[in-house]
């Protein structure tokens, strides 16, 4: 990953072979200065990104959500259906996850002591109907309260992720963002820095579907009680010093 200061038509070759939305998309970029996959590690963050695809289709959503680096590879090493991750690929994972996030304007604090950090079972508790898991104790119990003091139509989209989950996450963000790593960055937590793997969970109201992940679950009456609850609080506010979107489904346990 780097700053653009290769010359401008590389750059907009990008765009050329697909890999980028569009050239206005292209021009605004680069004038802006945000940083991009390198021209040269394209061809193996798709791979990286393939293949822990496949290994969240061979465990299931659900196990993937708390799957630990180690068994990852494990998973792509021992399956018929998935080749190993070699060095190059390897090599690129560690980079995502220990580069300085600042530089793409992301500054939120560090969640997790190393990639290969595991989430213990015996510490979550997988909640009925929705694939996700919370952690015990003050996270579990703050989504129950939700619950009691908000209604049954508020419902879990996200809790606990792993860092290999993140790390997926992140990458189909980058992806979907044209590989812009700084508009990745701003709406969603680099590998080692969610908070969603130390108690962070998402909330959604149901039937409202793609529309929980905009600002326009706000308007929501679940939000309106959300908010006034003192046991919980929105992460990332408007304007919050992480560099973070606004996110107002994003729970933070107080």
């Amino acid at each position: 990953m780097r700053r653009r200061e290769f010359i401008k038509d590389s750059f907009l070759a990008l765009v050329g072979a697909g890999l980028l939305p569009n050239l206005a998309f292209a021009d605004l970029a680069f004038e802006n200065g945000d940083e991009f996959v390198a021209s040269d590690e394209i061809a193996t963050f798709n791979s990286v990104f393939a293949k822990l695809k496949s290994v969240q289709n061979e465990v299931g959503f659900g196990k993937f959500n708390i799957i630990s680096f180690d068994e990852v590879l494990a998973v792509a090493k021992y399956s018929s259906k998935i080749e190993k991750f070699s060095q190059v690929e390897l090599n690129l994972i560690e980079k995502l996850y220990g580069e300085d996030p600042s530089k793409y304007g992301f500054y939120g604090n560090k969640t997790c002591s190393s990639l290969t950090e595991a989430i213990s079972q015996k510490d979550i508790i997988k909640i009925p109907l929705t694939g996700h898991y919370l952690f015990k104790g003050l996270a579990h119990q703050a989504y129950e309260n939700l619950l009691r003091d908000v209604g049954s139509s508020l419902f879990l989209t996200s809790g606990v992720r792993s860092v290999s989950k993140q790390l997926f996450l992140y990458m189909n963000k980058i992806k979907n963002s044209g590989y812009n790593i700084t508009k990745a960055s701003k709406s969603l937590a680099p590998p080692a820095h969610s908070y969603h793997s130390i108690g962070d969970f998402d909330v959604g109201k149901k039937g409202f579907g793609a529309l929980n992940f905009t600002e326009e679950f706000i308007r929501t009456e679940e939000f309106k009680k959300l908010i006034s609850l003192k046991y919980v609080s929105i992460r990332y506010t408007k304007k919050n010093l992480d560099g973070v979107r606004f996110e107002p489904w994003h729970v933070q346990v107080v």
